[in-house]
């Protein structure tokens, strides 16, 4: 090919690539949707959710002693002492959160096969609500209910010596438990077990002591995950291994199968027939197509656990300089609101919300 012939074919496709050029630059469009991203103003105005510190449960662990201890793998987290526990609930209610959630730290000495202490009226968590309601009476208290931080076989239900957790008789003694929390003054029973047809009868247990108005907040889809590592470390509440009987290695038998979504519309149900006033998914983050669904099956307030594992990852990225803590556990509690959830529980609460309100300072 000649040179001249060359430089033509170059001023052919210089004219070719200019006429694209103009047609696009001067593309007649009816809708930009970028109109509306071009100022924080205009952004804030087409926001279609947003985030409040009320929308947020803060998960507290306790412990019996007088003293505050670190969780390992949950670097910010602590097991608090009843009255050490008073001032970080203070410090959360300040921040404009209203809601918290306690799980027991139980000595050795005290778990059972049966997790009897769980429904001991001087046990640590009846005696951290009644200091709660006393000093704060405001803030919103929710319990655990389960039976794994008290049973020397780490199940949340009675195993038996065949090694079958058990669910009737599992279900009895979470009454039991449900009550008593509710007698020492807890707004909100939580439960965590999976049994079937606990909500229920907790429910009844607690309309028949007079508890009509204590509401239950049910771990409807409840995954047998592998986030809850920390939150195990945190409490010592891993399945244990065999002993004199064959204890199951893990939850997998009435904790619902990670595979499965459309079981989890099947738990709401039930949950809502039985008297659940709001439903709970677990975890968070890796089932937010479970959020949705049951956003669209029910009209009940929906909650969305964001686990100790998910805190974990944040916080040892965070630790790095690999990830920029704040904007990622903003980006992922607002994820759970744009999914469908009403109300988060996670460790970030006073983190989240300080940070909430520094934005709305600068703004």
């Amino acid at each position: 090919m000649t040179s001249v012939n060359l430089g033509l074919r170059k001023l052919v496709y210089r004219a070719i690539y200019d006429h694209h050029l103009l047609f696009l630059i001067h593309m007649d469009l009816t809708y930009r949707p970028r109109r509306l991203r071009r100022s924080s103003g205009l952004r804030a105005m087409v926001r279609e959710h947003s985030l409040s510190p009320a929308d947020f449960i803060y998960p507290l662990f306790v412990h019996e002693g007088s003293d505050v201890q670190s969780i390992g793998a949950m670097p910010g987290a602590n097991r608090w002492s009843v009255d050490h526990l008073v001032g970080e609930v203070q410090r959360a209610w300040d921040l404009g959160i209203r809601c918290v959630v306690l799980f027991p730290k139980v000595s050795e000495s005290l778990k059972t096969e049966d997790g009897a202490e769980c429904f001991n009226e001087n046990g640590l968590i009846p005696r951290a609500i009644r200091r709660l309601k006393q000093d704060l009476p405001e803030m919103t208290i929710m319990t655990d209910v389960a039976l794994d931080p008290y049973s020397c076989d780490g199940h949340d239900g009675i195993v038996s010596s065949e090694g079958i957790v058990l669910n009737d008789e599992t279900v009895e003694f979470l009454c039991r438990q449900s009550v008593v929390q509710a007698q020492a003054g807890a707004d909100l029973i939580g439960p965590s077990d999976m049994m079937d047809g606990r909500v229920g009868a907790i429910r009844e247990a607690l309309d028949e002591e007079g508890f009509e108005n204590v509401g239950i907040i049910s771990y409807t889809a409840k995954y047998a995950s592998a986030y809850y590592g920390p939150f195990r470390e945190a409490l010592d509440s891993a399945p244990r291994a065999e002993t004199d009987k064959p204890i199951p290695k893990d939850k997998s038998t009435y904790q619902m199968d990670p595979a499965n979504a459309r079981e989890a519309i099947t738990e709401a149900q039930l949950d809502e027939q039985e008297g659940a006033d709001i439903l709970m998914v677990k975890p968070g983050l890796a089932y937010l197509d479970i959020i949705y669904r049951l956003r669209q099956e029910s009209e009940l307030p929906i909650a969305a656990y964001n686990v100790s594992g998910e805190y974990a990852m944040v916080k040892a990225a965070a630790a790095c300089g690999w990830i920029d803590e704040e904007s990622v556990v903003l980006e992922t509690l607002l994820s759970f609101k744009r999914a469908g959830a009403d109300l988060i529980l996670t460790y970030h609460a006073c983190d989240a919300a300080k940070w909430l309100a520094q934005a709305r300072n600068e703004a």
